[in-house]
């Protein structure tokens, strides 16, 4: 399975969401970056995803969005084919 990144903050639905959603899928390992305790992984964030908002989820190198898109893309049929590689 393709390795999945996962920047979040404590309290955030969306995050918690996309977690379960993750895991239905199959993910069992996921990279939980946590925006709100490390120092500078807000600003790793932002370069990365040139966004603001938690969550947001890179499937290998891909940066997917936020829960949102992660859920359409499922609902789309696409997710999958991305979590296996």
């Amino acid at each position: 399975m393709t390795d999945i990144t996962m920047y979040t903050a404590q309290g955030c639905s969306y995050c918690n969401a996309a977690e379960r959603l993750l895991r239905t899928r199959g993910v069992d390992q996921l990279n939980k970056i946590r925006v709100d305790l490390e120092a500078g992984k807000l600003e790793e964030m932002m370069t990365r995803s040139g966004r603001r908002t938690v969550p947001q989820i890179f499937i290998g190198s891909l940066h997917v969005g936020g829960f949102d898109e992660l859920s359409r893309l499922d609902r789309e049929g696409r997710l999958e084919p991305l979590l296996r590689g």
